[in-house]
């Protein structure tokens, strides 16, 4: 089966991505991103009204491939619901690990645009978090979790903090340590 070619603005929004994600978007130029697209700046604006419509654009290309991401790890682990949410946290290890991993996305745009609350990316950013946490909510209710929102809310909390911590330090193990702290509480909650 053959995909669909990639458009221009396919283009210019995987360079903003690696550009983003690598050195962060204020550091970033739109020249930058014209040029690792292969297009002019004039082009890039015909896509994008602005650099902050572009942002935005990159975070939404990363909402729906993460949220998956966490539930194909979730779905191939081998156990309870709590052994399956303590892998997600190992495979976060296991990518921090790589020498080009510089965290979330979502948290490092927030913390660079962290006095525009109303910016697009600023409300990106908060959705993904939120399905996150409603994907962790459902699944723990179709568990039979009485307080599941509670439980799904804690869960995020330690993902992101994980984050926050292991870039930091540079020691993925802070995220294994997070994701044990998570199966205690999944367990706990499983127990009652």
């Amino acid at each position: 089966m053959k995909t669909a070619p990639e458009t221009t603005r396919d283009r210019i929004v995987t360079a903003a991505a690696k550009l983003f994600y690598g050195e962060g978007i204020r550091a970033v130029s739109v020249d930058a991103v014209a040029e690792k697209a292969g297009v002019t700046k004039r082009t890039l604006y015909y896509h994008f009204d602005s650099k902050d419509e572009l942002i935005a654009a990159y975070l939404e290309g990363r909402d729906q491939p993460n949220l998956a991401l966490f539930q194909k790890w979730f779905a191939e682990a081998e156990g309870g619901v709590d052994v399956k949410v303590r892998a997600i946290f190992e495979q976060l290890a296991k990518s921090a690990r790589h020498p080009k991993w510089k965290g979330c996305g979502f948290l490092r745009t927030s913390a660079e645009l962290a006095n525009m609350p109303g910016h697009p990316a600023m409300k990106i950013g908060a959705q993904h978090k939120k399905r996150v946490e409603n994907w962790l909510t459902e699944t723990f209710e179709a568990e039979g979790i009485l307080d599941a929102r509670k439980l799904g809310r804690q869960v995020v909390l330690l993902l992101d903090g994980s984050f926050a911590v292991v870039l930091m330090h540079r020691d993925p193990s802070y995220m294994e340590t997070a994701g044990e702290a998570a199966a205690a509480l999944v367990a706990a909650a499983l127990r009652s």
